[in-house]
């Protein structure tokens, strides 16, 4: 190869990559990977390390088709280690299929069908005084608040998740990262 059509080939691979980049340099890295605001929610998650409970909970309700369709949705994403903190033995539970309605009202607990940013959000809470309810498409309300400069969750049991990952974008919508899962009524 000569010089010229080495320096061509290095110049268009550099620029692929600099495009790639380009869609992931205003994302934060989530799980150990990027985030592509011009790939799905669903596209994203898979990549995440950080996220392999929920991708397989989001399989075993059906619900990956949801997740990769237009939207807009804002997902509150439960790290592994928040699935973690569930009682032994809950998510293998939770993943059989006789348990599949629970497993979706509980998946469908953390998502609301509007593009909701941080700074949306934290305006919402100021505007209604502290907190503000988000009605999420599975029927749960969720009581969002201020502590310090994060956004926190609690659900209709007392249970509070904490946003740790803000404003990732997606081509259909947005995911905040949480630290906990959060359950609809009892």
């Amino acid at each position: 190869m000569s010089k010229r059509h080495y320096f061509v080939a290095a110049l268009a691979a550099a620029s692929v990559v600099s495009a790639a980049s380009a869609f992931a340099a205003d994302n934060p890295m989530v799980g150990g990977a990027p985030m592509y605001a011009n790939k799905t929610i669903v596209e994203n998650a898979v990549n995440s390390k950080d996220h392999t409970t929920l991708v397989a909970a989001v399989q075993a309700a059906g619900l990956a088709e949801t997740l990769s369709g237009k939207g807009p949705f804002t997902v509150f994403a439960p790290t592994n280690a928040a699935f973690a903190k569930l009682p032994a033995g809950t998510v293998e539970t939770l993943v059989k299929p006789e348990n599949k309605a629970t497993l979706v009202k509980i998946l469908t607990c953390h998502v609301v069908a509007a593009d909701a940013m941080s700074p949306a959000i934290a305006k919402m809470i100021a505007d209604d005084k502290g907190t503000h309810p988000v009605k999420t498409v599975g029927g749960c309300v969720l009581q969002a608040k201020m502590s310090g400069q994060n956004i926190t969750l609690t659900d209709e049991n007392g249970g509070m998740a904490t946003v740790t990952i803000a404003d990732v974008k997606q081509s259909n919508g947005v995911i905040h990262v949480v630290d906990a899962v959060l359950l609809p009524k009892k």
